[in-house]
């Protein structure tokens, strides 16, 4: 059976997709930014004077955050992210987000492979993450 799911606390998809599907015990979520409800970017923040400030371990902690909603929302959780696939805009951010990682999943977490792709859809979101989860019904 394949359930497909879209997160209504989150912020709406910017395309023709759902932002989680099950596959028997599998689940998958898609590529998940730190684009809040508003569509504001948490770890992105725009001053008086148009300088902007853009904060990877914020933006991981909010996707991470994030991806553990969608993954509630069909009766899983972090705990059961077996693979996960992360899209970094700038490697020198791999720091940041490794320690702020690491705060979520243990040496003993997921797989894992870490990307550095030309540009996501938004110029303010500095990281895309995905995952697949393993959740027996």
């Amino acid at each position: 059976m394949i359930q497909s799911h879209t997160d209504n606390q989150g912020a709406k998809p910017r395309g023709k997709y759902p932002h989680v599907k099950r596959v028997g015990d599998f689940i998958f979520v898609s590529g998940t930014s730190s684009r809040r409800k508003d569509n504001s970017i948490a770890g992105a923040e725009v001053d008086e004077m148009g300088t902007t400030t853009l904060d990877i371990k914020e933006q991981t902690k909010a996707v991470l955050e994030n991806i553990d909603r969608i993954l509630k929302s069909v009766g899983s959780d972090l705990t059961e992210v077996v693979d996960v696939s992360s899209f970094l805009v700038n490697m020198n951010d791999f720091g940041g987000y490794n320690e702020t990682y690491g705060q979520f999943f243990g040496s003993d977490g997921p797989t894992r492979t870490t990307v550095a792709v030309h540009q996501l859809p938004h110029p303010h979101l500095l990281i895309e993450i995905k995952v697949i989860a393993y959740s027996p019904k």
